[in-house]
């Protein structure tokens, strides 16, 4: 076969509309339709009783930590039912009874399941044995473990340098399999080790390190109960982190105030019934925020800036408003901040932020008489240009009300995938940590880079420059949740092997190197069974806490591995056993994996007994007050420039967002009832007053283009939807629109993608 073959594959699958139905948004979050919905996708999945044996052991201290979002499990889970809407639709995802094997894949080319969309290829179920896409081939077809580990092999061994090689790691993965992928990376020679953070919370990370000393979050669970102020900001918990209503619901029966920061209203902050109550099925209800300011896309700075001016210029005269007996102990840059805020010009930052001066007026009288204020957010601060700046600010206002380091107060980043953070935690990054690589020298016996690797951008563009040959991914679907598809696929396929470690099809199966494997693994609630012994592994939430998760299913196949053990056997079989770490035996007994995570990975410790139960919580300098490895050793007040887009006046600002029935790429249906939102998925949301000035109609068919740097880039065929959101604004689902986010535009110092923040402009089909 022709060296030049190429594979006629699609990247945005099949773009025919539906017959979208559009009802009024829902007022209320979770309730006895929630329930309904979730028993629904389960039963249809998974049947019955195996539904309920599953659900009943989720998120409990003896059972499986969520294949969803990270957020907390209580300290005392609720017996009953400790998972929400979401987790339950997760779960059913990925213990379906539905299976693809070679018989599938010899009947379906991946050039016709390419046609398909991103639900469909997610219905077809698990994949139940490895598989290989040989050069000049269409089908995948069977291969052996021995086989995949020796083309592995081959392949690594024929690099002309370790750095042309990429290890990509998604956030389902466990502790103990992130660590022995983070060291085969560093074992083969290289730092090359993108992953999902990069694409969602780098830019917490960073403005966390810059401003407290630690890339995480300060806050424990049990802090957001008596907070007197929680603010959620650039967040839809009723969505994509369900559970957290359950906190913000005992916040306001404990007399806190909730503040929704956000240009769409969302359903799970105007009212929630939770379903472990009665009152959930019942009663009306708890209405979560107390206000909810309306900021105009990525102009939370000019808003937060806002707020200082008018709280300063009430402790000016009262002295009583910020926490001056803190800010000298413990916080640099105060000073500079407040002759910064005389510099604005307040009209104007009440023109940009495009909220009105009575809510703001509103939310300052709060914030001037509270102390114990938490400050929660996620991709809607992280993903702009000045992401971290947007954070930072926020931050800004937490030192200066002392609400930092103290109960019922501090930061809260929400992260997304299940174990995003532990990932982190247990060495999975692309810079270099000194102290850790002294460690892995010291405890694991070799010398690893001391060489930066690549992110996510710079991966994607030393593949599209040929510069790196091999691609392995640790679950994710790389191609749809990276910016710029167009260009990411043409740099996937430009490698001479792609890996995947999966359980269910996605693009990025599809869309491969010259030859491709696909390496099926367990489920987060699937029985590990080693030589008759039940394994368990790990797993950090996004508050640090590090627990124990024992999947409790029958596996879908005899034929698919576990994480660790498919790294391990790979890595042995590179190293033909000589190595100074003992692979095969860390892939058979993981409490070996733990032993070797608390020699080298700061803040664990005594994993293997600490982490049973509601497990142990990382150290965490915030939380103790400890800024001494920050300059003057004491928390950073930063200032922050006010972002200025400038759009043209046939220009919206689009943001991407998740429907209801997503989870990141994952599509598990297609409506979005709390948005209103039944059997359709490429619309774009719009003020009707922006619809009537371009003389846009309910349902015309749209076109949407950006343009970057001379390049332009179409994501074709939306229907538009009246909404009701910010004027200039507009908002449309991802991944269906990640194909309009420049690869090459992100967040200073982060290089998150810009996709909460593109300019972009509609032609009416």
């Amino acid at each position: 076969m022709s060296s030049n073959f190429k594979r006629n594959v699609s990247i945005r699958g099949n773009q025919e509309f539906l017959d979208i139905k559009v009802k009024e948004p829902l007022q209320v979050a979770a309730g006895a339709l929630g329930v309904k919905e979730a028993l629904r996708h389960g039963f249809k999945e998974m049947g019955v009783v195996r539904s309920m044996k599953a659900l009943l052991e989720m998120n409990q201290p003896e059972g499986f930590s969520c294949p969803s979002c990270a957020w907390p499990d209580p300290e005392k889970p609720s017996k009953m039912a400790e998972y929400c809407e979401n987790g339950a639709k997760a779960l059913a995802d990925e213990a379906t009874t539905s299976h693809i094997g070679a018989d599938f894949f010899k009947k379906h080319s991946v050039e016709d399941l390419s046609m398909l969309t991103e639900y469909e290829l997610n219905k077809f179920g698990r994949i139940v044995e490895p598989l290989v896409l040989r050069e000049g081939s269409i089908h995948y077809e069977p291969i052996t473990w021995e086989e995949a580990n020796l083309l592995m092999a081959e392949e690594f061994r024929k690099l002309e340098s370790p750095d042309e090689a990429i290890f990509y790691t998604s956030g389902r993965s466990s502790n103990e399999a992130a660590f022995l992928y983070g060291m085969f990376a560093r074992a083969l020679g290289t730092n090359n080790m993108p992953d999902c953070s990069n694409m969602c919370h780098e830019s917490s990370g960073v403005a966390l390190g810059e401003t407290l000393g630690i890339g995480k979050g300060s806050i424990k669970l049990e802090d957001l109960y008596e907070a007197e102020v929680v603010i959620v900001a650039g967040q839809n918990p009723g969505t994509n982190h369900p559970r957290m209503l359950s906190a913000l619901e005992k916040c306001k029966q404990n007399g806190g105030k909730v503040i929704s920061i956000n240009p769409l209203k969302e359903s799970g902050l105007v009212n929630f019934k939770n379903p472990q109550h009665l009152s959930g099925w019942v009663g009306s209800g708890q209405d979560i925020a107390d206000i909810h300011l309306p900021v105009r896309i990525n102009q939370d700075i000019a808003l937060i800036k806002l707020i200082l001016i008018r709280l300063a210029a009430l402790d000016a005269h009262s002295e009583d408003v910020f926490d001056h007996q803190f800010i000298a102990s413990y916080v640099d840059g105060y000073e500079t901040l407040i002759q910064d805020l005389k510099s604005h010009d307040e009209k104007a930052l009440l023109a940009q932020c495009g909220v009105s001066k009575e809510k703001i007026d509103v939310v300052v009288a709060l914030l001037a008489k509270k102390s114990k204020i938490v400050v929660c957010w996620a991709m809607g601060l992280t993903q702009h240009k000045n992401g971290v700046e947007n954070i930072r600010e926020y931050i800004n206002l937490l030192l200066l009300k002392g609400a930092i380091g103290k109960p019922n107060a501090g930061t809260c980043p929400v992260r997304g995938h299940s174990n995003v953070q532990g990932d982190r935690s247990v060495g999975i990054m692309h810079f270099v940590n000194e102290e850790l690589n002294q460690r892995i020298e010291k405890y694991l016996g070799f010398v690893p880079p001391a060489k930066e690797g690549y992110d996510v951008v710079e991966a994607m563009k030393a593949m599209y420059e040929h510069k790196a040959k091999v691609f392995m991914c640790l679950g994710g679907n790389f191609l749809m949740a990276a910016s710029d598809t167009e260009y990411t696929a043409k740099a996937i396929q430009n490698c001479s092997l792609t890996i995947q470690i999966s359980t269910k099809l996605n693009r990025t199966h599809l869309v491969t190197g010259k030859k491709a494997l696909l390496l099926p693994t367990f489920g987060r609630s699937e029985k590990d069974l080693k030589k008759g012994k039940l394994r368990h592994i790990t797993v950090e939430n996004s508050m640090g806490q590090v627990r124990q998760s024992r999947g409790l299913l029958q596996p879908a196949s005899e034929y698919i591995k576990s994480e660790p053990d498919i790294i391990a056997e790979m890595a042995h079989v590179f190293f033909e056993g000589k190595h100074s770490m003992d692979w095969k035996s860390l892939g058979e007994n993981y409490e070996l994996i733990r032993e070797k995570i608390d020699l080298v990975v700061k803040g664990f410790n005594d994993t293997e007994k600490r982490s049973k139960g509601a497990g142990y919580y990382l150290p965490n300098n915030v939380r103790e007050l400890d800024f001494s490895k920050l300059p003057n050793g004491k928390a950073q007040i930063t200032i922050n420039k006010v972002p200025q887009h400038r759009l043209k006046s046939d220009e919206y600002m689009l943001m991407t967002i998740r429907s209801h029935d997503q989870f990141n790429t994952t599509i598990y249906g297609l409506d979005d009832r709390y948005r209103g939102i039944y059997n359709g998925r490429r619309i774009v949301f719009m003020h009707p007053e922006d619809m009537k000035a371009v003389q846009l109609s309910k349902f015309d068919v749209v076109n949407i283009t950006s343009s970057y740097d001379d390049i332009v880039r179409t994501a074709f065929q939306f229907k538009i939807i009246p909404y009701d959101i910010p004027r200039g604004d507009i908002a449309a689902y991802f991944p269906e629109t990640n194909v309009l986010v420049p690869h090459n535009h992100f967040a200073d110092r982060s290089k998150t993608p810009i996709s909460k923040s593109i300019k972009v402009t509609l032609t009416k089909v």
